[in-house]
């Protein structure tokens, strides 16, 4: 099993959290388990995540106005982990950064 070293900036307390996670077990801060660890990650090579709380708390808001699946696809990876050297506005980021 993959267990990935997740880094947490808690807004609230302006520390720094560390959790470890399997792929199929949800973020932190995640409600209902919308978001697993291995959709957060996407194709991303790396055991190290980082987020904020913020960021997980507005991706619990916008899922539930959804009110179904949300594809994440590249909204949380790196620029040098293969994406196109043009920005790109992803709509889904520019919601969970709000």
């Amino acid at each position: 099993m993959i267990v990935a070293k997740i880094l947490v900036f808690n807004n609230d307390t302006d520390r720094m959290e560390i959790y470890y996670r399997g792929e199929a077990e949800p973020m932190p801060y995640n409600t209902n388990g919308t978001l697993r660890v291995r959709e957060f990650r996407g194709s991303s090579k790396s055991n190290i995540l980082w987020t904020t709380k913020r960021t997980m708390q507005s991706w619990n808001s916008q899922r539930y106005i959804y009110g179904g699946p949300i594809p994440v696809g590249f909204a949380f990876k790196r620029p040098y982990e293969g994406r196109s050297p043009v920005i790109k506005v992803n709509t889904m980021q520019e919601w969970l950064l709000m």
